[in-house]
């Protein structure tokens, strides 16, 4: 046989072999033809054709995650911190990743690592801490804007961390425990209230029956009872309150009649001025009611003569 039959027939086949391809299910070839692109083909065996004049990149399709370094960044109140964040992307259109950017994962990364700092930057600690999922939309929607040229689909942000100074970790913890004790001393207040309202109409209550009073008086004494004390105090009963103006009545009676009888031993002994009459020591009256005490006494003394006569 003819040698360059064998020659040729050689390099057929090792045409043939360089020139299949099989791509996966995933994967996507964007082929160029001397240079020029050509449509999108796969998944599956492909041909190209041999000697160069076909060559071909691969594209996943896949959705990848890329980790975002941690960034310093200095939020709007002015406080240094660091924040790292994750990003899931994929490629929408193999032929656009290949041919708008020179390395579309680099370019994808750089971008997540600018607008993270941005959009952090322009937010409050509180907001960052207390609002991630507004912030994971708001980075999503950013990023996806600016890579939507390049055929890349961003499908979430996540921030991961934000790693604060020891000083922040501190003032934020003595903040948080002031506002627990704030909490406490409300519904301390709260349940104060609501137990004098309580009170008040319990006392309501026991006030149109004085019988459930003593009920509940003995209620108490019968649950310090099972305490085990080895003293126990009754206090006065309740039910003896009303009785206490008639005992303030008594003992305002008792005193009248004691300043009275204190009274009569202070005054003095009434004299008979007539007995003593004519006596060193006897009181002298004034000479007008001397003169009018005399008419009597005369008459007394002629009538006391008459009584005589006619007894002798």
């Amino acid at each position: 046989m003819d040698p360059l039959f064998f020659i040729l027939a050689g390099a057929g086949a090792l045409a043939l072999a360089t020139s299949l391809r099989i791509l996966k299910e995933y994967e996507r070839a964007v082929v160029f033809r001397l240079g020029r692109a050509r449509p999108t083909r796969g998944p599956g065996l492909i041909f190209l054709v041999p000697f160069g004049v076909e060559r071909m990149e691969r594209v996943s399709l896949r959705i990848i995650a890329m980790d975002i370094p941690p960034q310093d960044v200095i939020t709007r109140d002015n406080v240094s911190v660091k924040v790292n964040a994750v990003l899931y992307f994929r490629v929408a259109n193999p032929k656009r990743a290949i041919l708008e950017i020179e390395d579309y994962l680099f370019a994808t990364s750089q971008l997540a690592q600018t607008t993270l700092r941005s959009v952090i930057g322009q937010a409050e600690l509180d907001e960052v801490l207390a609002e991630r999922e507004k912030f994971n939309q708001i980075l999503r929607d950013i990023i996806d804007q600016g890579t939507d040229a390049w055929g890349i689909d961003v499908t979430g942000v996540e921030v991961k961390d934000v790693d604060l100074p020891n000083e922040m970790k501190r003032a934020i913890a003595r903040q948080a425990e002031a506002e627990r004790e704030r909490r406490a001393k409300v519904i301390n207040a709260q349940g104060e209230l609501q137990a004098a309202s309580n009170l008040r109409d319990a006392a309501r209550q026991l006030s149109e029956y004085p019988a459930s009073l003593q009920l509940r008086f003995l209620q108490t004494a019968t649950e310090i009872a099972a305490e085990n004390n080895s003293t126990t105090l009754f206090p006065l009963p309740v039910e003896l309150g009303p009785m206490t103006g008639l005992f303030k009545g008594f003992a305002a009676a008792a005193d009248e009649a004691a300043d009275a009888m204190a009274a009569d031993d202070a005054a003095p002994a009434p004299v008979d001025e007539r007995a003593l009459e004519g006596s060193e020591g006897a009181p002298r009256l004034p000479r007008a009611e001397a003169a009018e005490d005399v008419p009597e006494a005369e008459g007394e003394a002629e009538a006391v003569t008459r009584e005589r006569d006619a007894a002798g």
